[in-house]
């Protein structure tokens, strides 16, 4: 795997190292000691996917309070998304700055997202899949979010009207 540190600290895009032949190809997507070797220590508890019918769905901007805080590893495996992560975290030099980068079927790739940043994305295509791994099981009572286009953190959406959960469309302005 090769392993790109992008703008806010700790967060990685990595892309699977494929071995091909005349069948396909073959590609690792999760190995711990490749991981640790970058400073990801990550224990994954959890999977999910998130399947999106139609371009312009939004989900986020979404995280867990600690003491329920987690970490994530995010990749598109069917059709596209312009994946967002806010930094939220007060001490951190990127504070309130934001990293997006699309993800795709195509093109494999996926983004680790550690704990105190925000996480969203947007679908470019229809019927579009999102598969997660996290580090903490789901908490109700930690579950939080901020506003998908809060001026704070000044994200450029492809889509300007896009699909949105109610609890997406009420979540506060972010307030740190």
């Amino acid at each position: 795997m090769l392993f790109a540190e992008m703008a806010l600290p700790g967060v990685w895009l990595i892309t699977p190292e494929r071995r091909a032949d005349v069948r396909g190809f073959f590609a690792r997507t999760w190995c711990e000691r490749e991981f640790a070797a970058v400073g990801i220590h990550a224990r994954w508890v959890q999977s999910s996917i998130s399947f999106n019918k139609t371009r312009g769905t939004l989900r986020g901007m979404h995280y867990q309070r600690p003491p329920h805080a987690e970490a994530k590893l995010i990749r598109c495996t069917m059709g596209r998304i312009l994946d967002v992560v806010v930094d939220l975290r007060a001490d951190s030099p990127a504070f309130k700055r934001h990293v997006a980068v699309e993800l795709s079927a195509m093109n494999r790739e996926m983004i680790y997202v550690p704990h105190g940043v925000a996480h969203g994305f947007q679908t470019l295509e229809d019927d579009t899949e999102v598969c997660y791994l996290m580090s903490e099981f789901y908490a109700p009572g930690s579950e939080a979010g901020v506003r998908w286009n809060d001026p704070a953190f000044g994200i450029a959406w492809p889509e300007p009207d896009p699909i949105l959960s109610e609890r997406d469309r009420q979540y506060p302005d972010f307030d740190g």
